[in-house]
């Protein structure tokens, strides 16, 4: 089988990249021929809030990846089209999880299919994204109205999705991020990090956006404080500003929290990801919204514990009571479940009981699927 993939690919860093790369490699295992078209441009730099969109690490040498994508320049959205409806794979495979992407996705979509041939399939993280502009909508319809069949990894996103097109959709949830490699001992973990092995760490986790709910947890943390239940207890936030930092700064100034929130406010690469989720007791997503996240599957990964929040998909991923539990978004709640964690044998078995779910959770699945959903488009 002959496969396309369109999406995010070394030098672009991030979960998304090591996706699609993730997804390569399984479909080259079962003997595809897999090329990956990447971006020679991503985001325009006065859209991207982060410091950089790219790593200075050698391309992987098993993967086939060319940068070819410009996403503001229709004449290159023409040229790559056509190329790709000239060589004719049997699918082309998409991410989407913006509509920032829906023209430039859309128009090489549709000029791919053209042959008659090749079939256009997307993996979705989000329909509506997280922040709202008045685009989204037409963006959204434009690209999802070019797509043969979608697999997704939440009901809501399903959801959503039914609000725009009735192509097959099937469900895959969010695979583990097997790149970061294996847990190491929590007093190595430590020392990597410069922390003190004889303080348990709490874990936040991931780029730093609005809707993550950062602000929850830190009013959370401070009614913790106030209770007396942060002794010899620190809150680790882990990941790189793609907001203004300021009034967080302020928030934990204000709490009075500078000695128990520890800011390692930066894009944390791939080889130290292990690190934090082996030094910490459980991580927290306190989420105000959510379609499913990443940050769970590393988790799973790690057999860490979580606590989240019952909001989009998460509670479907994350089972209360059984791998961490599951919330109310707001401080009250997620101060009551940080505290719960510290009860008894909670975190213990919770990690024994992660050893077991993680196995619902691979990239054979999500290929399998894939291809499952791609003879039910050839079919119609």
């Amino acid at each position: 089988m002959k496969i396309t993939i369109v999406g995010p690919a070394h030098p672009y860093r991030g979960g998304l990249a090591s996706i699609l790369e993730i997804l390569a490699r399984t479909f080259q295992r079962r003997g595809a021929e897999v090329d990956i078209r990447t971006f020679t441009l991503q985001y325009p730099s006065l859209l991207f809030p982060g410091k950089s969109q790219t790593v200075t690490t050698p391309a992987p040498a098993d993967l086939h990846i060319t940068r070819c994508v410009h996403t503001v320049n229709p004449l290159n959205w023409w040229r790559v089209g056509r190329r790709i409806c000239r060589e004719r794979p049997d699918f082309v495979l998409m991410k989407y999880w913006t509509p920032f992407m829906a023209p430039c996705f859309g128009s090489i979509a549709r000029l791919a299919r053209r042959n008659g041939h090749t079939k256009v399939l997307c993996q979705i993280d989000n329909v509506e994204p997280h922040e709202h502009h008045l685009i989204d909508r037409p963006c959204n319809r434009y690209f999802l109205h070019s797509v043969d069949g979608f697999i997704y990894m939440s009901e809501q996103v399903h959801r959503e999705l039914a609000a725009y097109t009735s192509v097959p959709a099937l469900f895959s949830p969010h695979p583990l991020f097997e790149n970061f490699g294996e847990r190491v001992e929590r007093s190595e973990a430590c020392v990597r990090l410069g922390l003190n092995p004889e303080v348990r760490y709490v874990l936040f986790f991931g780029l730093i956006r609005d809707y993550k709910g950062l602000d929850l947890l830190l009013d959370a943390w401070a009614a913790l404080r106030r209770k007396g239940c942060t002794e010899g207890r620190r809150l680790i936030v882990a990941g790189e500003f793609y907001t203004a930092r300021e009034p967080y700064l302020k928030q934990i100034a204000d709490h009075g929290l500078q000695e128990e929130v520890l800011l390692h406010d930066r894009f944390v690469p791939d080889e130290e990801v292990k690190y934090y989720f082996s030094a910490a007791d459980f991580v927290v997503q306190p989420y105000k919204t959510a379609t499913q996240s990443g940050v769970t599957q590393i988790a799973y990964q790690f057999c860490v514990p979580m606590v989240v929040t019952d909001v989009g998909g998460l509670a479907e991923i994350v089972p209360d009571g059984r791998v961490g539990y599951v919330c109310p978004p707001t401080a009250e709640g997620v101060a009551a479940a940080i505290e719960r964690m510290y009860e008894g044998d909670s975190l213990e078995r919770f990690r024994r009981n992660s050893v077991e779910e993680r196995r619902r959770f691979s990239w054979e699945e999500m290929c399998s699927r894939i291809l499952e959903l791609y003879d039910l488009v050839a079919a119609r």
